[in-house]
């Protein structure tokens, strides 16, 4: 089969398309072939060497890839005989979804929603992420909450669940076009990090940037009620945060990161995800659908910032 595999850490350039043995599934695993592949950020960051302090061995060569859709086409001993013919979605924390065919545990098989595969990709994930990052924020109808990265994958679906709430959403983008695409999503206005102060006084802050905008958006929060939700970090710098305007205005800090959920948390956010999504509440944008051979430029178009939505591959 076909795999986009990087031989090294580096630049998207280092994803090459090969050719490896097909996978077998082993006692109590399924085989799927493949019909798409999610591309998520933290793929970017195993593929630069950026988390190698949280996966110090990854094995070289490393076929990227953390989510898939597609149909059951073998099982191995002790798994289901009935999953066969099925469509599911399928996570990995171990890598392996750029590729034709995958192989998962059964028992962590997804039945595929009633949504087109690359939609429901952009659900699983970064919708499960949306929704968990919501709840820790504990919006309330009629509150201000600046949304970063406000048309990526997470951010575009956090605007519309804000939206949904009742929330008065302000939506951090980088360009004119992005910030039209954001009002679409119901922001109620668009800024870039360098005119902030035209948000006005916020209740909270989903950031995802990191560097000093953290600590630039810790000055729009109200003392006392305001908090920050931290929920990743596109740029190379870690979130800036001024201890003394934490204390001294009372705000809060607040962490989420959904790979460290336990199953019986994440669950219930996935399962709402999808609901919301079947009653059209979420309504992902799919930035690009490119072949396989075209990773790296999904991934460079990630990385620069001229993109919007979910990004998937197929074979």
């Amino acid at each position: 089969m076909r795999a986009v595999r990087f031989h090294d850490y580096g630049p998207p350039a280092t994803l090459t398309l090969d050719q490896v043995p097909d996978p077998e599934p082993g006692p109590g695993e399924a085989l799927i072939e493949v019909v798409a592949a999610g591309v998520n950020f933290s793929d970017l960051q195993l593929r630069s060497g950026a988390l190698r302090a949280w996966a110090p061995d990854l094995p070289l060569p490393f076929t990227a890839g953390h989510e898939v859709a597609g149909t059951v086409t073998a099982v191995g001993p002790g798994a289901d005989p009935a999953l066969l013919g099925r469509r599911v979605l399928a996570l990995s924390p171990t890598g392996g979804g750029y590729a034709e065919l995958f192989v998962s545990p059964a028992e962590a098989l997804v039945p595929a929603p009633d949504l087109d595969e690359h939609k429901a990709l952009a659900v699983l994930t970064q919708g499960t992420t949306a929704v968990g990052i919501l709840d820790r924020a504990a919006l309330a109808p009629g509150e201000t909450v600046l949304v970063t990265a406000a048309t990526g994958g997470v951010g575009s679906l956090l605007v519309q669940l804000a939206a949904h709430a009742g929330a008065t959403v302000a939506a951090v983008v980088d360009d004119g076009q992005k910030a039209e695409t954001a009002l679409e999503l119901g922001a109620r206005v668009a800024v870039t990090p360098d005119t902030l102060e035209d948000a006005g006084p916020v209740h909270a802050v989903l950031d995802s940037l990191g560097g000093p905008f953290t600590r630039a958006a810790l000055g729009l929060l109200q003392p006392v009620t305001g908090r920050l939700v931290m929920y990743g970090r596109i740029t190379d710098r870690p979130h800036e945060i001024g201890s003394e305007t934490v204390y001294l205005r009372a705000l809060s800090i607040l962490g989420f990161a959904s790979a460290l959920l336990p199953p019986e948390r994440l669950v219930p956010l996935r399962d709402r995800a999808f609901a919301l999504a079947a009653e059209g509440v979420l309504d992902p944008i799919v930035g690009s659908v490119r072949p396989l051979a075209e990773a790296a430029a999904a991934h460079e178009a990630i990385e620069s910032r001229t993109s919007v939505g979910k990004h998937i591959l197929v074979p």
